[in-house]
């Protein structure tokens, strides 16, 4: 599948907290946690596991920063 989103994160599934909705799903990228929320629908629906390679896709309008 191709996207338009440049900001593409390769990693591993290291954890996933599922909830009844709500599922957080936490890749490691090169030793960095990346976390998403999704649905818990979608873990479902794509057979996430612990261990899976999976793609952090970043698309946003705007990026806030602070200190």
């Amino acid at each position: 599948m191709q996207l338009s989103a440049r900001n593409q994160l390769k990693g591993k599934v290291k954890e996933i907290k599922e909830g009844p909705v709500s599922t957080e799903v936490i890749l490691d990228v090169n030793g960095t946690d990346i976390v998403a929320s999704i649905t818990s629908g979608s873990v479902h629906a794509m057979g996430l596991n612990v261990g899976d390679d999976a793609t952090a896709v970043i698309k946003a309008s705007s990026i806030m920063i602070g200190k």
